[in-house]
């Protein structure tokens, strides 16, 4: 079946195509129905959960793609500092330019914040929510997906985007940074609630 998958980031476009071209699903992003950005999706995300955040972005792409339509919001969270930065992850630093630059930034950030901590205080996990919308006044459908793992002192690895040179995963036993997308795919959080939508996918629309 044609599926939107409403995320303009290219790292997260690239796992997307590996989990649900397999599971032989013909996917469509916002570029190849000429969706151009527009100044309302800046407030997209300024829900108080990832399921909100995901829920806001479904919504607002199905009424713009008029195709079954997902959308995920995930980040990474501390324990030690209270799920921060949760669903700021790909805000925390307030930074501007590339998505690389902003990266860097952010990664700063959470170094600066555990500067010193004990492993003890860098237990973290990702976590993922991804909602469907199988029309656009359709039940909202939730999938979730999780990863423990804990923050290095230092980067390890170029693989990966967002926080995942940093992110030890406890399943892999070594960072996402390190990781092949094989590896990655199959204990990410995104990966895990990727799979759970592709098995909701092979049932019937109610």
């Amino acid at each position: 079946m044609k599926l939107f998958a409403a995320t303009r980031s290219p790292g997260k476009q690239d796992e997307i195509r590996r989990v649900l071209q397999r599971a032989g699903h013909e996917l469509l992003f916002p570029d190849d129905l000429g969706i151009f950005e527009t100044p309302a999706e800046q407030g997209l995300e300024l829900a108080e959960s990832f399921e909100g955040n995901a829920r806001r972005k479904a919504e607002y792409f199905a009424r713009r793609s008029g195709f079954p339509t997902f959308a995920d919001d995930s980040g990474l969270e501390v324990l030690s500092l209270g799920g921060e930065p949760g669903v700021r992850s790909r805000r925390w630093a307030g930074a501007g330019g590339t998505v690389e630059q902003i990266d860097a930034a952010n990664n700063a950030e959470l170094l600066r914040w555990l500067r010193g901590a004990p492993e003890r205080r860098r237990t973290a996990r990702y976590r993922c929510a991804l909602v469907l919308l199988r029309y656009p006044e359709a039940v909202p459908e939730v999938f979730d997906g999780v990863c423990a793992g804990r923050i290095l002192e230092s980067p390890i690895g170029t693989g990966g985007f967002g926080y995942d040179p940093l992110f030890w995963s406890t399943e892999l036993g070594k960072s996402f940074g390190q990781a092949t997308a094989e590896e990655k795919d199959a204990v990410s959080h995104r990966g895990r609630a990727l799979r759970a939508l592709a098995d909701a996918l092979r049932v019937p629309a109610p």
